[in-house]
């Protein structure tokens, strides 16, 4: 058989900045979100009449939400943007000349290729799966995370185990 369950809760969000890089260099505005995520998760038995606990879930969607919110995300492998340590601050060089030079407390560099809601939706679902193993010893089947960048627009990721 199989089973599923599905949180999505108000406190399962993050504010952040972020610009695309498209493929041919260029790149979208810097401009921010009001991040919100979803997680559907799979098993094919139950384990103690559950799929998962809820009450442990749910702490760790919260703490990878938390660990982005309020910061500029920047993709730590996309091959058109130089990221530069400049003693307090990142010092940003996209490949249309642009420069950005932000406090490093402000930035999160993320091991992307990009920070489209897709990629923050890998980038999450590895996250909790990560801790998951970690905290609990578990792996869903398949998980799907969903994230929304602003009401009706989404990208979902599936992980399967």
């Amino acid at each position: 058989m199989n089973y599923a369950i599905k949180v999505y809760k108000e406190y399962f969000n993050f504010a952040a900045s972020h610009f695309v890089i498209f493929k041919d260099g260029t790149r979208e505005p810097l401009h921010g979100h009001n991040y919100r995520v979803a997680l559907k998760g799979d098993a094919l038995d139950l384990e103690g009449d559950m799929v998962f606990d809820f009450l442990d879930i749910k702490p760790i969607v919260r703490e990878v939400c938390d660990s982005l919110d309020h910061k500029l995300l920047l993709p730590g492998d996309n091959p058109h943007l130089k990221i530069n340590d400049d003693d307090t601050n990142w010092e940003i060089l996209p490949q249309d000349g642009s420069r950005f030079s932000i406090p490093k407390q402000d930035v999160l560099i993320l091991p992307l290729s990009n920070t489209s809601a897709e990629r923050l939706a890998i980038y999450l679902a590895n996250r909790i799966d990560e801790l998951t193993k970690q905290r609990f010893d578990f792996q869903f089947k398949c998980m799907e995370i969903e994230v929304e960048e602003t009401r009706g627009q989404c990208a979902i990721y599936r992980m399967e185990n």
